[in-house]
């Protein structure tokens, strides 16, 4: 049985909505949109890291090159977009490298540290 449940996760979210408002999640698709989209965030991030490791390797390999000339090495910095990716997609909760990133994404809203934002706003996760 998956932990938490749909249904508990909807009681989570919706534990904000006042009284006389309409629920911000009324059906299992939309949890399923949301937590898929907060997963692409993590996959993302994760995917910028690998490419931050990689081009330390590529540039602690360079150096030891060119320490034989003695030339400095340029250091790669990252576009707006990886840091954004990065700042987005960094995990809200503890968690560990094995961890799948829709699992995180699920314990990231049942633990109220990831909003769903009302209609008027396309149902997106903050």
């Amino acid at each position: 049985m998956i932990h938490p449940s749909y249904t508990e996760l909807m009681a989570v979210i919706n534990s904000e909505v006042e009284e006389g408002e309409q629920p911000l999640v009324q059906s299992r698709y939309s949890i399923v949109k949301a937590t898929a989209n907060r997963a692409k965030e993590i996959i993302d991030a994760r995917s910028v890291e690998e490419k931050i490791a990689k081009a330390r390797i590529e540039a602690n390999n360079k150096e030891k090159e060119k320490e034989k000339d003695k030339d400095k090495v340029e250091e790669k910095r990252i576009s707006k977009e990886d840091e954004r990716k990065l700042q987005v997609g960094t995990p809200l909760v503890r968690c560990s490298e094995k961890d799948k990133p829709l699992s995180i994404a699920v314990k990231e809203f049942y633990e109220g540290k990831v909003k769903i934002l009302g209609s008027t706003d396309e149902n997106t996760s903050l």
